[in-house]
């Protein structure tokens, strides 16, 4: 499975019809080798609909959307399941548009924390003013982190940073309601202490005006205040550039090309960070375009 990306055909809101034809976008107009998993017959059938021929990993069972416990990691039978089976032999890349709670669980049994890894986090990089990006972690994997996870948290983005973004050296803040040190929750406050003596460029807690300014490279916080902040920003840019078209404020050029910047299909989904295996983790509502970006990035974190 060496260079391959494996795509869980099944995963997702709009089934085998995207994927399929994700796939054999990335395929066909980047060179990216995926092999489909999910049920065969279906996924055949889709294929010969889309006039491609991709390798196809047959698995009886795909995990619903509605699923986000531990319990979806049980079922060896999923396409997810058996795609991350693919991943720990070695090699391989995932790419998984389905439930995020089951692709973590699956992904941490199946594929496996890497050595001294507490719990995996999820890495979005936001474009900022400057023209670079910001790795937010943890977008949304694990709700409730101890201190030492999030100061090793700020270690998995800034390694991040540097394989995947080409930042030599980045800078790294707490996300907190100030940028005064000592303040916030316990949370906050203990891991600031911690993020002090952590192997990393720690430059002390930051606000959430900070996110896309560019001030840092990686922000850290727990799961759930950061897919909080990742949404709101999805929702604040789609509002705020339908306000500006209404005010004929700009042409519509200059807002589809701010749109682009935050849009999924630019960013592709979020890498999984903290594992034996690269895993990238795709909206569920992702089209064609948003899974074939998915599996360029697959491609470029496995390597």
């Amino acid at each position: 499975m060496s260079g391959q990306v494996v795509l869980d055909a099944m995963g997702g809101d709009h089934g085998p019809a995207e994927t399929v034809a994700g796939a054999l976008l990335a395929h066909r107009e980047h060179g990216v080798p995926v092999v489909l998993v999910g049920r065969e017959p279906e996924l055949r059938k889709e294929l010969d609909r889309q006039g491609g021929e991709l390798e196809v990993v047959h698995a009886p069972d795909a995990i619903p959307m509605t699923e986000r416990g531990p319990a979806a990691a049980l079922n060896p039978r999923s396409s997810l399941a058996i795609g991350c089976d693919l991943v720990r032999q070695g090699g391989a890349a995932l790419v998984s548009a389905g439930s995020t709670g089951a692709i973590v669980a699956s992904a941490v049994r199946r594929i496996g924390r890497a050595e001294q890894v507490l719990r995996p986090a999820l890495a979005v990089a936001l474009p900022t003013l400057g023209g670079g990006a910001t790795v937010l972690v943890d977008a949304g994997a694990t709700a409730d982190p101890t201190p030492a996870m999030l100061a090793q948290f700020a270690e998995l983005g800034t390694g991040y940073a540097r394989s995947v973004l080409s930042v030599a050296e980045p800078l790294v803040g707490l996300l907190s309601i100030g940028s005064e040190r000592g303040k916030g929750n316990r949370l906050a406050r203990q891991a600031e202490q911690l993020l002090e003596q952590a192997p990393v460029r720690f430059a002390g807690p930051v606000e959430g005006t900070d996110v896309l300014s560019g001030l840092v490279e990686v922000i850290v916080t727990d799961g759930f205040t950061g897919n909080v902040v990742l949404k709101n920003i999805e929702g604040c840019v789609r509002t705020t550039l339908a306000m500006t078209a209404q005010a004929g404020i700009a042409s519509p050029e200059a807002l589809g090309e701010v749109a682009r910047r935050y849009d999924p299909e630019t960013h592709g989904g979020a890498a999984l960070l903290g594992l034996r295996g690269p895993v990238i983790v795709a909206h569920g509502s992702s089209s064609a375009a948003t899974i074939a970006r998915a599996c360029v990035v697959a491609r470029t974190a496995a390597a």
